[in-house]
C-alpha cells in the first residue's frame, strides 16, 4: 500500500522523516514513495492525487515547518504562537475499505510520525537544547511536544455498519435473488407456463417482473445502509446512485443465479450458488495490494465492481475505478441476458417433450385398461355358463391383472417423467400453496 511523501520543508524534519521510515521499513508496513514539490506543488495537489486513488494516503511536511520550530524554541512570542498542527499532516480517503486503512494507513502513519519525532532528537537535540528558554513553559512545551500529526480524512467513515457493506449487503442481496428465483420458478411449474406461451413473452415477462422485484429489493438494501449511517456524511444523490448501482448488481445476479440453473446439472447447483457467493465476498473482502497476484481474476466478479464504484459514490468520486468497473457490470449483465433467454427456449422445448410424453404414456395406459377390459368382458361371456364360484375367482383375476398392468404403465410414466425433468433443469423451486384451478381453461394454442 503506497503513501505519498513530499517534503515542502527541506529542513530536518524531513530528514526526520526518512530516517523514521528507514526503521520501519517492512512488509507490515505501507511503502513511503517520496515525491518532489515540482510534482505536487500544492496540498490541494497531493490531495487530488489521493482522491484518484494514485495512492492510499499521503504525508507531507509543511512549508517553513523546521524554522518555526526553531524560532519557538528560544520562548517568546514565537513560542505562544506556535501552531503544531500545521507541521506533519497526511491525508486519506477512509471510505475506501475503512476497517483496513484505519490501522494500514491512519495507523502506521501515526506511527511514523511518532518515530519521527524520536529521530527528529537524535538528529537535532543537541542543537535544540542549545536555544532552548528553559525559563519559558511555552518553549518547554513546544521542545517537549513538537508536532501533532493533522489528519485530512476526504470521507470518514466510522459508523459500526460499514464493516457489512462488503459483507452482508453483498449476499442479502444474493439470498434475495435466490429465493425470489426459487418463487418464480414455482409459479411457472405450478401452471406448466412454459408449455402454454410463447418463449419471446416469457422471456420479455419474465424480465420485466425480475427488473419490478430487484428495483424494490435493491432500494431496501440502500435504505437499510442509510438508516443505520448514523453520521455518515452522504446526501440524497448518493443515495440514489447507489440504489442504481444495487439494482444492476441485484438484476445481474438474479440472471446468472438462473443462468447457472439452466445449463448446470442439477446435482452440481447447489455447489454453484456457494461459490458464486464465495468467489464474489471474497473479492471485496481485502484490497488487491494485500492479496496474491493470483486474485486478479476477482476483477470478473459483479461484487468487486459494485463495491468500488460505491466506493466513488460514497467519497464524492475519490475512486475512479468506474472505467472498468461499469463496463464489467454491464457486459456481465449483457450476457446474462443473452444466456437467460436462450435458456428459457430450452425449458420451453424440454417442458413440451415432456408434456408429450406425459400424454403419450397416459394414452397407454388407458389403451392397456381398454384392451384388457374388452377381453375380459369377452371371457365373461364366454364363460357365462360357468358355476358362480368359478366366476368370482375370475373377477378376482381380472382385477389383479388390470392392477398390474396399470401399475406397469405407471412406472414407465414414471420413469418418462423422471428423465424429462432431467433434460428440463427448472432450477430450484419453492411449491406454491394452491392449485392450478384455470389451467383447463388456459389456451394452449401457443
Amino acid at each position: 500500500m503506497h503513501v505519498a511523501f513530499v517534503d515542502y520543508d527541506g529542513g530536518v524534519l524531513g530528514t526526520a522523516v526518512r530516517e523514521a521510515y528507514k526503521t520501519l521499513q517492512g512488509s507490515n508496513f505501507p511503502t513511503l514513495e517520496e515525491a518532489t514539490s515540482e510534482k505536487y506543488p500544492t496540498a490541494g495537489d497531493l490531495k487530488e492525487a489521493v482522491c484518484k486513488a494514485h495512492y492510499w494516503g499521503a504525508i507531507y511536511i509543511s512549508q517553513g515547518a523546521s524554522e518555526r520550530l526553531a524560532n519557538a524554541l528560544p520562548g517568546g512570542t514565537a513560542a505562544t504562537t506556535y501552531n503544531r498542527s500545521n507541521v506533519f499532516t497526511f491525508i486519506w480517503n477512509e471510505a475506501r475499505y475503512s476497517t483496513i486503512v484505519d490501522s494500514d494507513i491512519s495507523g502506521t502513519m501515526s506511527t511514523l510520525s511518532s518515530a519521527a519525532r524520536v529521530a527528529y532528537s537524535a538528529i537535532n537535540g543537541t542543537a535544540a537544547l542549545q536555544i532552548l528558554n528553559s525559563t519559558d513553559p511555552a518553549a518547554i512545551s513546544v521542545f517537549a511536544n513538537p508536532w501533532q500529526l493533522t489528519s485530512i480524512n476526504i470521507q470518514p467513515t466510522t459508523q459500526g455498519s460499514r464493516l457489512i457493506y462488503n459483507t452482508l449487503v453483498i449476499i442479502l442481496i444474493l439470498i434475495q435473488e435466490f429465493f425470489y428465483l426459487g418463487t418464480i420458478n414455482g409459479l411457472y411449474a405450478q401452471f406448466k407456463i412454459y408449455t402454454k406461451i410463447y418463449p419471446h413473452r416469457i422471456i420479455a415477462y419474465r424480465n420485466g417482473i425480475s427488473l419490478a422485484y430487484t428495483f424494490c429489493g435493491s432500494l431496501c438494501v440502500t435504505g437499510s445502509i442509510w438508516a443505520f449511517r448514523a453520521s455518515w456524511n452522504v446526501n440524497g444523490n448518493q443515495f440514489a446512485m447507489t440504489w442504481a448501482v444495487l439494482w444492476l448488481f441485484a438484476h445481474l445476479n438474479f440472471l446468472w443465479l438462473d443462468v447457472f440453473t439452466i445449463w448446470t446439472p442439477p446435482q452440481y447447483v447447489p455447489m454453484a450458488f456457494i461459490t458464486w457467493i464465495v468467489f464474489n465476498v471474497t473479492s471485496i473482502l481485502v484490497p488487491f495490494e494485500l492479496s496474491p497476484r493470483f486474485y486478479r481474476w476477482s476483477y470478473a466478479m459483479p461484487a468487486h465492481e459494485v463495491f468500488q464504484t460505491a466506493i466513488d459514490i460514497w467519497s464524492g468520486g475519490c475512486n475512479p475505478q468506474l472505467y472498468y468497473a461499469l463496463p464489467v457490470l454491464f457486459v456481465l449483465e449483457i450476457i446474462g441476458l443473452v444466456l437467460g433467454a436462450v435458456g428459457v427456449y430450452r425449458r420451453c422445448h424440454y417442458a413440451v417433450i415432456a408434456e408429450e410424453a406425459a400424454d403419450a404414456a397416459f394414452r397407454d395406459r388407458v389403451g392397456v385398461a381398454m384392451a384388457l377390459e374388452r377381453r375380459m368382458i369377452e371371457e365373461r361371456r364366454q364363460n357365462a355358463t360357468e358355476e358362480s364360484d368359478e366366476i368370482v375367482v375370475q373377477e378376482k383375476k381380472e382385477e389383479a391383472e388390470i392392477d398390474s398392468a396399470i401399475r406397469t404403465e405407471d412406472r414407465k410414466l414414471q420413469r418418462q417423467h423422471t428423465k424429462a425433468a432431467q433434460d428440463c433443469n427448472f432450477g430450484p423451486t419453492f411449491p406454491i400453496g394452491f392449485k392450478d384451478e384455470s389451467s383447463d381453461s388456459i389456451s394452449t394454442s401457443e
